[in-house]
């Protein structure tokens, strides 16, 4: 039976967890390993310097495992510590919040997919956009409908272990009411936020800020940023791992072999 690990970054108690267990039932004998809180925007942190604790709860009818740690440390342990071998498909998500553009590197949902890949997984990671931002930020998971993503979750991760589909990791960004049930591939935009900073003052004048960000409405036509934000459609872009600007090491090979040390 094919062995699948579900993981993500907005707690164990995540609606959206929920859902992907949901599915992945559907595919095969399930872990399901998650952060106890939210570690949202984390991205492929681990837990060196510090031990990671773990208990069991019931999600959805399997023995689950909440962990101390971060979205990575939950695919780590699960591959590791749980079932022992690397699994057919790790699922992280289903994210409450779309992860769109070079900014979703940041992510914690899309970090423990990427780590699950580097482990040599199969990955997904599927994020839902919702414009309710007291939904997302407040936890009111239960008021959202995953069951467009769910759809999605099933039909693509079918096709990614029948071998149908050959990637390293899928990245899923899904409206939560899609204008049109249509899926995109697309590329990574540049920014799915405008960075802004607030600067603050506490009870004893001492200086603070809020990191905070506008939304990026539109992009280039071929990025997942046009499709889930201005056309509300859903996107999937492949990801790989290797980072390396190719084009580049000619060029800066020739530039570094005048420096004499």
């Amino acid at each position: 039976m094919r062995e699948i690990l579900v993981v993500n970054d907005d707690g164990i108690f995540s609606q959206g967890l929920r859902s992907a267990v949901r599915i992945a039932k559907r595919l095969g004998n399930v872990t399901v390993v998650a952060p106890a809180i939210q570690r949202s925007g984390v991205s492929r942190s681990i837990s060196l310097f510090s031990p990671v604790s773990i208990s069991e709860v019931d999600i959805e009818g399997i023995k689950a495992y909440s962990i101390s740690g971060t979205p990575v440390d939950a695919v780590l342990i699960g591959i590791y510590g749980i079932i022992k071998k690397i699994p057919d498909l790790v699922i992280s998500g289903i994210n409450v919040g779309e992860n769109l553009s070079y900014e979703s590197l940041t992510s914690g949902t899309v970090g423990a997919a990427i780590e699950a890949a580097n482990q040599g997984a199969k990955a997904i990671a599927i994020s839902l956009a919702t414009k309710d931002e007291k939904i997302k930020f407040e936890n009111l998971h239960d008021k959202i409908d995953f069951s467009t993503a769910e759809e999605v979750l099933y039909k693509i991760s079918l096709l990614f272990l029948e071998g149908k589909i050959d990637a390293e990791v899928l990245n899923i960004n899904i409206p939560e009411k899609p204008k049109k049930r249509i899926i995109r591939v697309t590329r990574l935009a540049k920014r799915m936020y405008r960075t802004k900073l607030e600067e603050r003052y506490d009870p004893r004048g001492r200086k603070y800020y809020w990191i905070d960000g506008e939304a990026v409405l539109e992009c280039e036509d071929d990025t997942d940023v046009t499709a889930v934000r201005k056309e509300e459609i859903i996107s999937v872009t492949p990801i790989k791992l290797d980072m390396t600007d190719y084009e580049k090491i000619k060029e800066l090979s020739d530039v570094l072999a005048d420096i004499t040390l």
